[in-house]
């Protein structure tokens, strides 16, 4: 049958969803699976990820960061990653200890000695990050991996889950468990995950509560010691409703409604009741996931509304000018100065790769459910003021783990090695591949703006989109079309709450009138191969305070970039002249600003410090 010269919008978003739901289902059903094994959803949210391997992340920090923790953990040793359940077994268990947190044995509450502190916690998570790294690159090495620790886990898993016997927290380490069986199947087509994940998920139910319990109701139970006290069972339902999905399999959807936290937390959340503060910050922001995975798989309404009401809450009462959150790991009552208080007491300020992990989920999510462009706006904050400062994982487990924002501010390594944050860079860092572009049934939205490309099909033809720009460095960003021919449908560009008033959109020259900040700007059009989008963003400076009862200390900001004090004391500055900082056109991204005694100071983005003295905000005299 002869091709038209043009596919229409109508062709366009039929012929879309259904090339791309194919697509995505051969390469995540392995061969002796049948789709229709694959569990329902309740809701099709409006947007939709694109797969890993549709986006391609050119040079620039998010590809660094995604091959850095990609080769990392491909050459991490398999002996050492399975050698804690390996000894548990009583099977022979080569290889060296991993050290820090994962071994079987040193912990001791009262000297404060966390190695050992949770063994093989981190297991599940790199094998996640592996998973979504061979979903991007294809690589056959990162596979035969995947597929040599699926076995390698499985062949130490009796009928009793033994390893769990005693240990300390159960679900914490078996949601881990559970994600990287899950994105082994998925992504890698394992043909032995999902029988694992079985196994091991029946025989959870012996080592887990009846119901997720708050932390204050694990200290009102009998328990060995504190630490007993800090497991995780409220982030459980996400990770059951996506095995749900995966295999249709209703034990696990039964199993996830069981361990929503309704009645202490989404319950008063969905009614507005802010029932955050003196919580462990960042797992009750991944149980948002949670709540969202319930609106999707049940169509609860409720559970939407739980963690919109919540992620609100934490965005603008818990948060700092970074869109960090949770200084010393809780969250404090609202209205009260505690995040200011923070800055003389703290530098434990941000759980860095586990807290944007968290926060770039939700964000997608609600972004995915809402089309609301502030919550790209969030992740982007997030993106260029936290996680990409953070130094990548080592190869002895050093890790970063929090950000400081105390008055005097250092980037250090976390004490103990392979902490919770070394499990979820590499999960993170994939991710940036599916948080970049989206896709509806009408077109694309351009989320983040990096040098990237996403291409995707209709039928037999061809299309994509590729972005240059230097970027946040620069304020212009340009989309190059490619196209098999002509045809129509939608590019929607993120226009960022701070642009203010004149943001220019363009294509092919030619402005786009009505571009409002706040909002994806949506150009409908047919678009033919060679097509061009320009963007370019006003990026003013501005000043944002730390919080109500602390006026005076604020930080600059130039469009989605916090500017950082480099010195080694908090400097003071007149708000006047701290507005009249001038871009140094350097490489690092500095601008530079005169302090009230008068000395130039550098004001440096988060991911451009290295190990000199800053601080994230300053005094300001009105």
């Amino acid at each position: 049958m002869p091709l038209s010269a043009s596919v229409s919008r109508r062709t366009f978003m039929k012929a879309a969803g259904a090339t791309s739901a194919a697509v995505y289902a051969a390469r995540s059903i392995p061969a002796w699976a049948s789709a229709s094994g694959r569990g329902s959803v309740a809701v099709n949210t409006p947007l939709s990820t694109f797969s890993y391997a549709d986006v391609e992340l050119f040079d620039g920090p998010m590809k660094k960061q995604f091959d850095e923790h990609h080769a990392r953990f491909l050459h991490l040793d398999d002996d050492r990653m399975l050698k804690v359940f390996r000894q548990v077994a009583g099977i022979p268990a080569p290889g060296e200890d991993m050290g820090g947190w994962y071994d079987l044995t040193g912990f001791n509450m009262d000297t404060g000695d966390f190695h050992g502190f949770i063994a093989g916690h981190s297991f599940g998570q790199y094998v996640s990050g592996l998973a979504r790294a061979y979903a991007v690159t294809g690589d056959e090495a990162t596979k035969a991996k995947i597929n040599r620790l699926v076995k390698g886990f499985g062949e130490t898993l009796d009928a009793k889950a033994k390893f769990f016997d005693g240990y300390r927290l159960p679900g914490y380490t078996y949601d881990k468990v559970s994600v990287g069986l899950i994105d082994a199947h998925e992504y890698v087509h394992d043909p032995m995950a999902m029988d694992i994940h079985l196994k091991l998920t029946r025989a959870m139910k012996a080592y887990l509560p009846e119901k997720a319990l708050s932390r204050a109701e694990q200290r009102s139970r009998p328990h060995k010691d504190t630490s007993f006290t800090w497991d995780e069972t409220y982030t459980l339902p996400e990770n059951l409703f996506l095995a749900y999905q995966r295999t249709g399999n209703t034990f696990y959807r039964g199993m996830g409604k069981q361990y929503l936290e309704d009645d202490a937390y989404f319950n008063p959340l969905s009614e507005g009741n802010n029932v955050l503060p003196f919580e462990h910050a960042y797992s009750h922001v991944n149980a948002f996931s949670s709540a969202m995975q319930a609106y999707i798989t049940l169509g609860s309404e409720k559970h939407l509304r739980a963690a919109r009401n919540g992620f609100e809450m934490v965005a603008t009462g818990q948060s700092f000018v970074t869109s960090g959150w949770g200084p010393d790991e809780g969250f404090g009552e609202p209205n009260r100065g505690q995040l200011g208080d923070s800055l003389r007491t703290s530098h434990a300020s941000f759980e860095t790769p586990c807290g944007a992990y968290g926060h770039f989920k939700i964000t997608r999510y609600l972004l995915r459910v809402t089309k609301d462009s502030k919550y790209g706006d969030s992740m982007e904050r997030v993106l260029y003021n936290t996680i990409l400062g953070a130094w990548p994982v080592q190869a002895d487990g050093r890790s970063f783990y929090y950000s400081d924002y105390a008055t005097t501010g250092k980037k250090v390594w976390y004490r103990d090695k392979w902490p919770c944050c070394s499990g979820t860079f590499p999960q993170l860092a994939a991710d940036y591949h599916v948080s970049t572009y989206l896709k509806s049934t009408d077109g694309v939205y351009v989320n983040l703006f990096t040098p990237s490309s996403v291409k995707w099909t209709t039928g037999t033809l061809k299309y994509g989109l590729t972005q240059q720009t230097k970027y946040p460095f620069e304020n212009t960003v340009k989309i190059s079309v490619s196209a098999s021919q002509p045809s129509e449908f939608a590019v929607y560009v993120r226009i960022p709450a701070w642009a203010g008033a004149d943001p220019v959109l363009s294509v092919n020259g030619k402005r786009i009138s009505d571009v409002q900040a706040g909002t994806f700007a949506a150009v409908k059009r047919t678009w033919k191969d060679g097509d061009q989008i320009e963007l370019a963003l006003p990026t003013p400076l501005r000043l944002e305070r730390v919080d109500v009862q602390h006026p005076t200390q604020m930080a600059l900001i130039r469009g989605p970039l916090v500017l950082f004090a480099v010195a080694d004391s908090q400097p003071s500055f007149d708000k006047a002249e701290l507005l009249r900082a001038v871009e140094a056109k350097n490489a690092a991204g500095d601008s530079l600003a005169t302090s009230s005694d008068g000395k130039q100071v550098s004001m440096r983005p988060f991911m451009s410090i290295g190990e000199e003295n800053y601080s994230t905000y300053v005094q300001v005299k009105s």
